[in-house]
């Protein structure tokens, strides 16, 4: 199934991103031009990261950025950046972050089961650090793709 939510013109690669907040930009683009999301739901990302901190960086190299639904989510989806020189969310233990996956979520079992199928990718240690050093378009569906 996340082949089905992050194919190929959802997942980005780049070199460097400035900061985190053109991070969280660049991440969002995919979802923004399917109108699965608003700028208002970018928006209301950063605001909550200046607010509380980077509470969506899950794990050494890997962050979830979301915000509320109500905030600008219009259905449920997922896009991937892969930044390969890293970037500071100024989360000390978990910076610098490689992989962003950006998530909109309604309500209902299609979001229930996104979140089960990344929560599988997570926690497998060895899936999530073929993820985190695939730095071009097919390693990264290819680590996708794995069941």
């Amino acid at each position: 199934m996340l082949t089905d939510w992050l194919t190929a013109g959802k997942i980005n690669v780049t070199d460097s991103v400035t900061d985190w907040q053109a991070a969280v930009r660049l991440s969002a683009e995919p979802l923004l031009a399917e109108g699965a999301i608003t700028p208002a739901y970018v928006d209301a990302i950063i605001a909550s990261h200046l607010e509380m901190g980077p509470y969506y960086v899950l794990a050494p190299g890997l962050a979830m950025p979301h915000a509320r639904p109500e905030q600008g989510a219009k259905k449920n989806g997922l896009s991937l950046l892969h930044v390969r020189n890293g970037v500071s969310f100024e989360s000390n233990e978990n910076d610098p972050v490689k992989v962003i996956i950006m998530l909109c979520a309604l309500s209902g079992d299609e979001h229930i089961a996104m979140i089960t199928e990344l929560a599988e990718l997570f926690s497998d240690e060895q899936r999530l650090q073929q993820l985190l050093d695939a730095s071009t378009l097919p390693a990264i569906q290819a680590v996708i793709e794995q069941q």
